[in-house]
Formats: structure tokens, C-alpha cells, sequence
């Protein structure tokens, strides 16, 4: 947000309730990415930082960039790759011609999306508002080592207006068309996939009306599995995973997976709850409101409905509804333009968040 508006930002207690307080180092990565592309002033850019100030210097630029989340600590790192893709994309949208990123550490690492995640649902979503941008995997990164690949093309048409975003109105998913599997097991026995994908075709074969599933050996630094589905509505496609571990046997990692994609099924709204706090931002950015309904209201949605706010871009409302499931509308302010704020010199006023 801070790079889009030109506002300098400060943020202070980063991350106080971890076992790991602080700025980790896909946090860093994400950091100088986003400083990068806007010619930033950072202080407190320093890995396990609990406070940042952020300082844009100018409109996001478009280039081609490399961001290593190994490089932000010694020895590297397996950090996640997507969550700096995450960071960086949006800015990106708003600079002046093709940026291409190179974006290397952890692909499909414990609790942040993986890169089946970010092709098969995020961007989907991004490009039904005119954001287009295109993913590939070059390479698998699993924990512990990481040394994962993720290339990213983004199409920058913001700064003269160019950039036309369309509202999104997502009350329901429709019916389900299919379910997409993608069982995968790097430097590891072709059994391990291969039980993956059978136990998910086991309790998927009567779900989805057209069933996809593919099993694939890959090599990486560090062994690993998992297992990633995509269930394409009418109106929104959705996606589920699980990962593997020493000890976990593969049926139970299918399970977990499928429990994921027959649990929002039942429930009715399109967004499953990761992906309404990721969307959040980009519906505060056009001129038009947008509105949703999410399976369950999660604390990053809170969080990010409030930063939101804070930066005057939008106000935004969630509505808990009996079922647990929750409609948010987003009524971005009529006051800002971002496409004034990014042609537009750094304002001098900030935002504090804690």
C-alpha cells in the first residue's frame, strides 16, 4: 500500500505474538522487493526487526528483478517465495511497461501458500479484475533447504490511467465443474505420489463431475510432497493443499487436503477464508464497490480490512451471518485515485500500524 500510494508507512511490534518475533527472512525479502520497485527508504530492514519505516521515493518502476529470500540470511533460507510475489505484484501493476520477476526460496513450504495456490486460484482471481499476470515454476523449493524458483510476468499499465480495474461481485461459486489433482513427491519413491493421488481419487470419484489427476517426481535441494487441487466453479476457482512430513503417511496427506475442499464446498460462498484476505487489497483499489462471501472471517482479513482503512483507500465492512460464513463489502473512498498517487510525488503524511 505504501508503494502504490506513496505514503511512507511505519510499522512497529512486528510479529510480537510468534514464538519467532520480528521481521523472518520471506518478511525481508518481501521488504526490499517492495523498496526495489519504489526507490524506498527502509529503516529497521534487518532480520528479526520489530519495528520498519517505510518510505516510497517515487512511483513503482517496471524492470526485470531478481529477489533471493536466501539472501536474507546467513547460511539461506527456505522463507516462501510467494508470500514476496504477493508484495511485489501488486506495485507492479501500477509502474510503466513489463516487469518480469525472478523469485527464488521456498515454493511450497508450511503456512503460506504454495505456487499451485498462487497459479490456480490467486492469479485467476487478479486477472477477472483486469490484473494480468502470468506464473511458472521453474523450480520445486521445499523445507529445509529451499532454492525454489518462481517466475512472474506482470503487465504495468497504471501510472497514465491505463489500468482499468473491474469491480468483483462474488456472493455465489455456482456449481462445481471439476476438481484439478496434483500429486507431487520430490526426491522421494514414485509410491509416494502415487498413493497420494489414488486416495484423493478415492474420495473425490463421486465429488466432481470431471476429475483430473496427475502424479509427478520432481527433484529439489530438500525432499518433499504434497498434494494440490483446484475445484473450478461457475464463478470462482478455488484451491486446497496439503504437505508432506517424515513419519506422515501420503493417504493421510490427501485427506487433509480433500477435508479442505469438501469443507468450503458444503458451505456455500466462493472465497475460501485464505483467499478473501489476499484479494482484499485489490478490491479497495477501483472506483467501484466490490463484495464477497467468505467461508469464516480469519484474523488476516481483520488485520487487513484495518490497514485498509488506515491508509484511506476503503471502508470495509464484514457481516458475520448465521452459518459462520460472512459477506464483506468494500466501499473504496472517493477522496483517492491511486492512479493520482502514483504519478504524483510522495505525500508527506505517513501511516501507523502496529
Amino acid at each position: 500500500m505504501s508503494a502504490i500510494t506513496g505514503r511512507a508507512c511505519r510499522i512497529v511490534r512486528i510479529r510480537a505474538g510468534r514464538a519467532k518475533p520480528g521481521l523472518q527472512p520471506q518478511h525481508l525479502a518481501a521488504v526490499r522487493a517492495a523498496a526495489t520497485l519504489c526507490n524506498a527508504d527502509v529503516h529497521g530492514g534487518e532480520l528479526g526487526s520489530d519495528a520498519l519505516r517505510f518510505r516510497p521515493n517515487g512511483a513503482p518502476r517496471a524492470g526485470e528483478y531478481v529477489f533471493d529470500v536466501a539472501e536474507a540470511r546467513l547460511g539461506g533460507s527456505a522463507g516462501a517465495a510467494t508470500l514476496v510475489l504477493q508484495t511485489a505484484a501488486l506495485p507492479a501493476f501500477f509502474a510503466e511497461g513489463i516487469s518480469v520477476f525472478r523469485i527464488r526460496g521456498g515454493t511450497h513450504v508450511p503456512r503460506s501458500p504454495p505456487f499451485d495456490y498462487i497459479a490456480d486460484a490467486w492469479c485467476p482471481l487478479l486477472k477477472i479484475m483486469n490484473l494480468q499476470i502470468g506464473v511458472e515454476l521453474t523450480r520445486f523449493g521445499f523445507y529445509p533447504a529451499g532454492g525454489g524458483e518462481i517466475v512472474a510476468r506482470i503487465e504495468g499499465r497504471g501510472r497514465d490511467g491505463g489500468l482499468q480495474l473491474r469491480p468483483v461481485t462474488l456472493i455465489e461459486k455456482g456449481a462445481l465443474r471439476s476438481v484439478k489433482v496434483r500429486a507431487v513427491g520430490a526426491n522421494l519413491p514414485d509410491h509416494v505420489p502415487r498413493r497420494m493421488a489414488e486416495r484423493a481419487r478415492t474420495l473425490l470419484q463421486d465429488v466432481a463431475p470431471r476429475l483430473e489427476i496427475r502424479e509427478e517426481l520432481a527433484s529439489a535441494r530438500s525432499a518433499g510432497a504434497g498434494i494440490f487441487l483446484c475445484a473450478a466453479y461457475d464463478q470462482v476457482s478455488c484451491a486446497f493443499s496439503a504437505l508432506g512430513a517424515r513419519g506422515k503417511p501420503s493417504e493421510v496427506v490427501a485427506e487433509e487436503a480433500v477435508a479442505q475442499l469438501l469443507r468450503h464446498r458444503s458451505c456455500g460462498a466462493p472465497l475460501e477464508s485464505h483467499l478473501a484476505d489476499q484479494i482484499l487489497l485489490q478490491l479497495a483499489l477501483p472506483n467501484v464497490p466490490s463484495s464477497f462471501t467468505t467461508e469464516d472471517v480469519t484474523s488476516h482479513l481483520q488485520t487487513n480490512a484495518w490497514v485498509i482503512e488506515q491508509f484511506g483507500l476503503a471502508r470495509i465492512a464484514v457481516e458475520t451471518r448465521g452459518d459462520g460464513t460472512a459477506v464483506v463489502k468494500v466501499n473504496p473512498s472517493t477522496r483517492f485515485s491511486v492512479g493520482r498517487a502514483v504519478a504524483g510525488c510522495v505525500r508527506g503524511d505517513g501511516v501507523t500500524s502496529s
